[in-house]
Formats: C-alpha cells, sequence, structure tokens
C-alpha cells in the first residue's frame, strides 16, 4: 500500500463538507502513481470513484496532463503554416449519431490542416464504436503502427493517430477499472483535451455538460495551450449537432473567450443528425459521401468541414468553407488524400 497515494485518497474521497482538491502537482503525482501502479488495485478504484464524485477541477485536469506528458508519446512537430488541430474524441465511442471526424480529418488534412487524432479499441463505459474501426474500414489501419511510421505518415499526409493501447499501454490498465466501475472517471474528461503533440497545437474538444467547458478552458490555459476550440458535440463529441444550435466556445488569444451559436437551419442544412446503426452502413454512407455523391451523411460532412476549414484558417467564413468543403469531395481530392494514407501504411 502506498502512503503517498493514500493521503491523496483522503483528501478527495472525504466527502462533500471535507473532501479538498488537489494542486496540480498532487493530481500528477496520483496519475503517475496510479500508471505504474505504485497504489493499489483497492486504492486506485477508490479513488477513481471518489474523484468522479468530487468532480475534478481544471488545476487537477491540468496536473493530470502533466503526467501524461511525461509518461506518454509525443509525435514531433512537423513542418506546417498552421496549428496540428488535435481532434479529442470520447475513448468509449459513439452509439447512436453517426461519427463524421475521419471524413473531417481528411477534408482538413486535404486543404493543408494537418490533424492528430487519438484513442483505443472499444471500450467502457459506452463500447460504442471508436474511430479504429471506422479508419479500418476505410483500409487504413493505426493499431499495427509504431509511433515512429505514424510519424512518417503524419509528416507526409498530414493526418495522424496515437493508438493508445500500442503507443501509450500505461493506460491500458486504467482501463480494466473503468469497466468494473461502470462509471466515466476523471481520466475520461481529461483525455478530451490530451494533445501528444510536440508542436503548435489546436485543441478541438467535444464535452456534453457545461461544467466541462470551464474545466477544459482552465487546463488549457495552465498548461499555456492558446488556440482551442469547445464543442457542445454529439454525444461529448467534435462533431457539431444538426438538430440544435451549436454552442462552441472559440479561444481569443491571450486570455478571451468568444461564444458563438451555430444554427445549421441558418445555412441551409436540414435540423437532423444522421443515425449510426451498423458499421458496414456507416461506412457505406462514408464511401458515397467520399465519392462526392449527395446523402444525409455528406449534409453532416459540409456542416462540419466548413466549420473546421474555417476555425483552421483555411478559409474566411464559414460559408466559404462550406463550399470549399464541398469542392474537396466532389472533385475526388479527399478520396485522393484517402488512398494516400492507405498507400502510406
Amino acid at each position: 500500500m502506498s502512503i503517498v497515494f493514500r493521503d491523496l485518497l483522503k483528501k478527495v474521497g472525504s466527502g462533500n463538507h471535507t473532501s479538498e482538491s488537489l494542486t496540480r502537482a498532487e493530481a500528477a503525482t496520483a496519475t503517475k502513481m496510479m500508471l505504474l501502479g505504485e497504489a493499489t488495485p483497492a486504492q486506485i478504484g477508490a479513488f477513481l470513484i471518489a474523484h468522479r464524485i468530487k468532480r475534478p477541477t481544471g488545476e487537477e485536469l491540468a496536473g493530470m496532463l502533466d503526467a501524461y506528458e511525461e509518461l506518454g508519446p509525443k509525435l514531433s512537430a512537423i513542418n506546417s503554416t498552421h496549428p496540428v488541430m488535435v481532434l479529442g474524441q470520447p475513448y468509449d465511442g459513439k452509439t447512436r449519431t453517426a461519427p463524421i471526424s475521419p471524413i473531417i480529418a481528411l477534408i482538413l488534412a486535404t486543404a493543408g490542416q494537418p490533424v492528430i487524432m487519438h484513442g483505443g479499441d472499444r471500450l467502457p463505459t459506452k463500447y460504442g464504436l471508436p474511430l479504429v474501426e471506422i479508419w479500418q474500414g476505410l483500409e487504413v489501419d493505426w493499431t499495427s503502427l509504431s509511433l515512429a511510421n505514424t510519424q512518417a505518415i503524419l509528416e507526409k499526409t498530414g493526418i495522424g493517430f496515437v493508438y493508445t493501447p500500442k503507443h501509450f499501454p500505461l493506460t491500458n490498465s486504467i482501463w480494466e477499472y473503468r469497466d468494473q466501475l461502470g462509471k466515466r472517471p476523471p481520466f475520461a474528461t481529461m483525455e478530451l483535451i490530451w494533445c501528444p503533440y510536440a508542436g503548435e497545437t489546436h485543441a478541438v474538444a467535444g464535452f456534453v455538460h457545461p461544467p466541462t467547458e470551464g474545466m477544459f478552458q482552465t487546463a488549457l490555459e495552465l498548461r499555456g495551450v492558446t488556440k482551442f476550440t469547445l464543442i457542445k458535440g454529439l454525444e461529448g463529441s467534435c462533431d457539431l449537432p444538426r438538430d440544435r444550435t451549436a454552442i462552441i466556445a472559440l479561444s481569443q488569444p491571450p486570455q478571451d473567450i468568444e461564444r458563438l451559436l451555430l444554427s445549421p437551419h441558418d445555412y441551409g442544412f436540414t435540423t437532423k443528425n444522421v443515425p449510426l446503426n451498423t458499421t458496414a452502413e456507416l461506412l457505406a454512407q462514408m464511401q458515397e459521401v467520399l465519392a462526392g455523391k449527395p446523402n444525409e451523411l455528406m449534409q453532416t460532412a459540409l456542416w462540419n468541414g466548413g466549420f473546421y476549414l474555417w476555425r483552421g484558417g483555411i478559409c474566411s467564413t464559414m460559408q466559404a468553407g462550406i463550399v470549399k468543403a464541398k469542392e474537396l469531395l466532389t472533385t475526388g481530392a479527399v478520396a485522393y488524400k484517402l488512398r494516400e494514407l492507405v498507400n502510406s501504411q
């Protein structure tokens, strides 16, 4: 048993009236001790559920990210005119709405905006469709690549994927606790704003609950990340919703935050999300989008693609971004980028 970890556990697990938040350094220490197995299984399980009940602070998230930076993988900086966009998606995937982020990554990379994604396999608590399975359906298998291979692909194509089971195996044991607890601990929140990249980044993360947005802002600012976009997205992802107004926070250096409300109706899109039925159906829809054929997922791709092309500085307005996304898809440029990616493995 670790006495040091027990003291940290006592701070977060003492109840509503006496529990305390950890300092940034303490949160980093607790995270490292869990990842390295220096705390006992009983201590780790107790900490994860107690921390969830207490709710993390932005400072604690920053400390957890400090530990990830010390122990985890990091892709090296590449030569790019735009900060690399790191898309933080929930590791346990989606179960209700069709993911669009692999298509968005391809659109952005085609336009010269590099993108990094990260995640693993089907994971608790939702066991939803993971991004790596979608990529595999598009003939891109990130799971078999070393970090050096991923680095080379990022440099060549502008797209990279940090596959945590292989590139950050210290996190594997934590997933067992998540499964046994049946609840998403603060690790699942922190992962959304993890940026495993050594160069200048544009962090993009989705969230569900409004308090999470404030925690993200604090953590990113403490970590020195000045360029970020936070989205109340579909199922906590970076995907803009079509059934409601998108609520978005845009960083405005040095310290300001701009609140952006985007209605799909204002841009001519129908207000309904594409459901996620089977993986095969999703992949068939994606292939139609890549072929430039009109379908409902194409509308989602244009809505999201337009936003990200504008936010990344590729296009001057949201409307121009939508037009650019459509041009890249219908001319086959995005399909060519995918083929380049497939051939780079």
